[in-house]
């Protein structure tokens, strides 16, 4: 597992339902290392379940999943942690341990994930948080911090395994237009540094500002777009076909 991948993710004819309602069916898209992709679609039409997939906490039904050198598809129970610690997880909720300051929350998260050195646990936590401006804040609790605060502590602690790939899952979707920017604009130097990224999202404003190849999931369909520009433009010509009809 060495061996630095070229693709960060693979899906090939995946397919999913939940209920007996299918989510989507014969998914084929590529992520290559280095890229900003967005993930887009309306509510329940399956970009969680698309980002869950990537770090095996759900299962498809048919096709395989290749994220970095991991075969998802066929994972075994006991490879997930070594797979999940070449990622970097980001939720919309924050999903910070309110009873420990934000050393303690990245420090509690790196020893999970295996790290014993307390010298280099240190060193880490106070290079992660460089990276996202919150050194000063490295001793203040959560219920301290504003809502992108939060955030920020969350991308500095997906980022201490040096992930080959972030998995954000609606990460600006709690926050205000200016900590909404903030979050955009440390996503952006991570990816500039080297970081694959894939980040759903549901703000159009985002793609606009900040444009990148798009992947939307709809109607059971997995469709990509080179750029914001042709998603607009698709999403503006449907939106006048169904008012001509």
């Amino acid at each position: 597992m060495s061996d630095t991948p070229k693709t960060a993710v693979l899906f090939r004819d995946v397919g999913i339902s939940f209920n007996d309602r299918m989510i989507f069916k014969g998914a084929s898209f590529e992520v290559k290392m280095g890229e900003f992709v967005y993930v887009v679609g309306k509510t329940g039409m399956g970009k969680s379940t698309l980002l869950k997939m990537c770090y095996a906490d759900v299962a498809p039904d048919a096709g395989n999943i290749q994220v970095g050198n991991y075969q998802v598809d066929t994972i075994e129970k006991k490879e997930v942690p070594f797979l999940r610690r070449k990622l970097g997880i980001v939720f919309q909720d924050f999903q910070l341990l309110p009873d420990r300051n934000v050393f303690e929350n990245i420090r509690f998260a790196m020893l999970a994930s295996g790290w014993k050195d307390k010298s280099r646990i240190k060193q880490k936590i106070t290079e992660v948080l460089f990276k996202v401006g919150m050194t000063a804040r490295s001793h203040s609790m959560p219920y301290q911090l504003s809502g992108g605060e939060q955030q920020r502590v969350t991308i500095a602690r997906a980022l201490v395994n040096d992930p080959i790939l972030m998995v954000a899952d609606e990460p600006t979707g709690n926050l205000d237009p200016a900590a909404t920017q903030h979050i955009m604009e440390i996503l952006r130097s991570i990816n500039l540094a080297g970081t694959t990224i894939l980040m759903a999202t549901h703000e159009y404003g985002i793609l606009q500002q900040y444009p990148s190849r798009i992947i939307e999931v709809t109607e059971q369909k997995i469709r990509q777009y080179f750029n914001t520009t042709e998603f607009l433009n698709t999403i503006s010509a449907f939106r006048q076909l169904r008012h001509n009809v």
